[in-house]
């Protein structure tokens, strides 16, 4: 079978299979920067590690669910056929409904599950469960938590998304002369898209920038944060220092007569409290750059002619999404919207400020926001939620209270878990803890294609396909492709798509008509295609476009953030409660959060290089995302194992911190704190700051011993070390980046790599 595309969320592909087995994979001939990720496919659907019939802890199918949560991760499991398999997951939401009402399941799916839009499995099981009643929901992602929360109060709620405060990159290629990076512009994150991408695109434009004379700057403790080919100058700094060196920066403005008063006075509230603050009017600490450069490790005359330089062009100050998943992740994107007001360039091309550009593929592209189809997913009854990241706490604290963006929290007496789509065995911080909390409820459901560390967790485990084995729509909302991702091979063992398994337990609870009204999985791409083409008239009807198999969206010029509200900041009012840019927040302040208060400020870290945990954990631990893989997406695969040292994880450790632990590349090394303690492989390097050791997350959780919490993880799982707490009161969010570790040589036998093996059965 030859010329089928296949959609995933890091690229497009020609597949070609013969007797059920994947021989090759060939980029989508128009990307012009194909991902080698997609590469991993070829095994990877017959691998040993996948789930190939229903599967149900023993311990669970001989005591029953009460009680038995502590041998998850440990326990054998028992094949069963899958109506045996339906009717027990049917009898248990049955029962869980019945005994403890809808609010006591939780619907745990969350992100990256599949690239296609009908078989996306967050849809499906959302779909499931309120037709079963409704379900505990979580809300935002650990990728942009605290900045889901913060932005819509500095600039409006049109700017919730992750991928909406951005400037496209035709305005910054054309229009800017500076760009300040606060995290660096990756392209190993661009890679990926939710719903799949067509073109990796960046490179090119960040191409088009350089050659049109862009001068890039690289704050970050990582000098590979910049593309090589930027010739970005690097300006190391400690981590979780950025607002402190903003801050400093902000300081010379005012110092020097820079600062951009009549912008401020037209299009701001609240720059007034602010000022008194970095002029230490009230604290008695000036926020000068002498003051920033003892915190971040960067010279004050190094702060101070970046303010100026800054000030003198058109610039663009951007940061990544890195940067607001740390301990009050909040205040850094608050300090650089207050910075870029300061300056006076928002709402012109090419300058201001932006969120998140090489996070993602789509993120700054140009063209017109493109609403892909969406399977319907009805409505939820259930009003109890927790903000994603918060999910040990809700297991741990049932009818305790969490605060959360001005509310208080009620949390629910969790006794079901449905699981279909991700892995918070790879996603979630401090595994150890989320390992203890996993064994409270009762019951743990989960649709999984192979044994990851959340299948190895679960009671009821139902074998899923992949992509590759079933029929789909390849779109995001920023490319220029939509592709017919058709199924190139049967599925593998008896795994079945999400929705047939929906189907088949809605059936066992009386709700099949409604759940797939009646719909073949080519009539629900068809009806899903119809309403796309209802919004899109400009798209052929299902037939020739499936036949086809791609179709080229028009494209357009990208847009100037705030161009409309700088014209006319009355006739375009922001959604903010003022209509303007709020550096100074009443509703924030009113709020009442120590931890974030209503306006930026630097709020010391729970961990990092200046505190007193450094002085027993004195390496600062940066875990970002992976080159060869998508989060934890085929870490079995070709691509990320290449990347492995010693079969273990990489971890970039800095030739003074390593000269000094007798470390080597190539060496392996025990990675510990007082959370959980991991295996990595040494890589030596000049290009992290000292101080600082890096490690990509997605090595599969391998505990050495797996009846034993807080058990030597073999592969290099980073989660084990990192800090369970929301970023503040406000958003709650992921907390990945503040974690401070030791390191050492690991001088005794390596024990195996069993990430990839499947439980035992019996």
């Amino acid at each position: 079978m030859t010329d089928v595309f296949t959609s995933t969320h890091w690229g497009t592909y020609r597949v070609e299979a013969r007797d059920g087995r994947i021989i090759a994979v060939k980029p989508f001939e128009l990307d012009p920067d194909p991902s080698p990720i997609g590469q991993s496919l070829i095994g990877a659907l017959t691998h040993p590690c996948r789930v190939t019939r229903p599967m149900v802890r023993k311990g669970w199918l001989e005591k029953g669910p009460a009680g038995t949560g502590a041998g998850r991760g440990s326990e054998p499991f028992v094949a069963l056929s899958w109506t045996e398999a339906t009717e027990l997951a049917a009898r248990e939401l049955q029962r869980v409904k019945r005994e403890h009402g809808n609010e006591a399941i939780f619907g745990g799916s969350y992100g990256w599950a599949s690239a296609g839009r009908f078989h996306h499995a967050q849809s499906q099981l959302k779909r499931f469960l309120n037709l079963h009643g409704g379900f505990t929901a979580s809300v935002n992602s650990y990728s942009y938590g605290a900045g889901a929360v913060v932005v819509p109060h500095l600039v409006g709620h049109e700017y919730a998304d992750a991928v909406g405060c951005a400037m496209s990159w035709d305005q910054i290629a054309e229009h800017s002369k500076l760009v300040v990076m606060l995290g660096g512009i990756s392209g190993k994150n661009s890679q990926t898209e939710a719903g799949g991408v067509g073109r990796h695109r960046l490179s090119t434009w960040l191409r088009r920038a350089r050659d049109n004379g862009v001068a890039f700057v690289n704050l970050s403790p990582v000098r590979s944060d910049a593309e090589a080919m930027l010739g970005a100058q690097w300006i190391p700094m400690r981590p979780n220092t950025d607002v402190p060196l903003l801050l400093g920066m902000a300081h010379t403005l005012v110092a020097e007569g820079l600062c951009d008063r009549a912008f401020l006075d037209r299009y701001t509230v609240g720059y007034p409290r602010f000022e008194r603050y970095l002029l230490g009017l009230d604290d008695g600490v000036a926020k000068t750059a002498e003051w920033a450069a003892a915190i971040s490790g960067v010279d004050a005359e190094t702060i101070r002619g970046l303010a100026r330089r800054m000030a003198g062009t058109r610039t663009m100050i951007g940061a990544s999404w890195s940067l607001q998943r740390a301990d009050h992740g909040e205040q850094p994107y608050w300090m650089v919207v207050t910075l870029a007001a300061m300056l006076g360039q928002v709402g012109l091309p090419g300058g201001g400020f932006s969120f998140g550009h090489g996070s993602m593929a789509s993120v700054g592209m140009p063209g017109e926001r493109f609403t892909g189809p969406a399977v319907p997913q009805g409505q939820n009854h259930v009003r109890t939620f927790i903000p994603v990241a918060r999910i040990a706490e809700l297991l741990e604290r049932p009818g305790g209270t969490l605060d959360y963006d001005g509310k208080t929290l009620r949390l629910p007496d969790i006794q079901l878990i449905y699981w279909a789509g991700g892995n918070p065995f790879h996603h979630h911080q401090d595994i150890n803890r989320l390992r203890r909390a996993w064994a409270k409820p009762d019951t743990v459901i989960v649709h999984e294609q192979v044994w990851t560390g959340l299948a190895k967790h679960a009671d009821i485990v139902l074998p899923a396909t992949f992509g590759l084995e079933r029929n789909d729509l390849g779109a995001n909302t920023r490319d220029s492709d939509l592709f017919a991702s058709k199924q190139v091979v049967p599925p593998f063992g008896e795994a079945r798509n999400d929705h047939e398994i929906f189907a088949d337990i809605a059936e066992h609870l009386g709700f099949r008509e409604a759940f797939t009204e009646g719909r073949s999985e080519r009539q629900w791409l068809a009806h899903l295609y119809g309403g796309l083409r209802r919004r899109h008239q400009w798209l052929p009807d299902f037939d020739e476009f499936w036949e086809r198999g791609h179709f080229e969206i028009p494209e357009s010029s990208g847009k100037v953030l705030f161009a409309g509200f700088r014209a006319d900041p009355e006739t375009y009012k922001l959604s903010t409660p003022s209509g303007r840019i709020e550096l100074f927040s009443e509703r924030v302040a009113g709020f009442g959060y120590a931890d974030c208060p209503g306006h930026a400020v630097w709020l010391e870290p729970v961990e990092w290089l200046g505190s007193p945990e450094a002085r027993r954990h004195k390496l600062h631990l940066l875990s970002n995302q992976p080159v060869g893989r998508l989060h934890s997406q085929l870490d079995f695969g070709s691509n990320s194992l290449s990347r492995k040292i010693a079969g273990r994880e990489p971890i970039y450790i800095h030739e003074k911190d390593a000269a000094a632990r007798g470390i080597a590349s190539g060496d392996v090394v025990r990675v510990f704190n007082d959370r959980g303690q991991c295996l990595a492989g040494a890589v030596v390097t000049e290009g992290v700051l000292q101080g600082v050791v890096q490690m990509s997350t997605g090595a599969w959780y391998d505990p050495v011993d797996p009846a034993v919490p807080g058990s030597l993880d073999a592969n290099g799982n980073v989660n084990v070390l990192t800090l369970d707490k929301g970023t503040s009161s406000l958003a709650q969010g992921a907390n990945a980046n503040s974690c401070l570790v030791e390191i050492e040589l690991w001088r005794n036998d390596l024990p195996p790599v069993r990430a990839y093996d499947a439980p035992r059965f019996g």
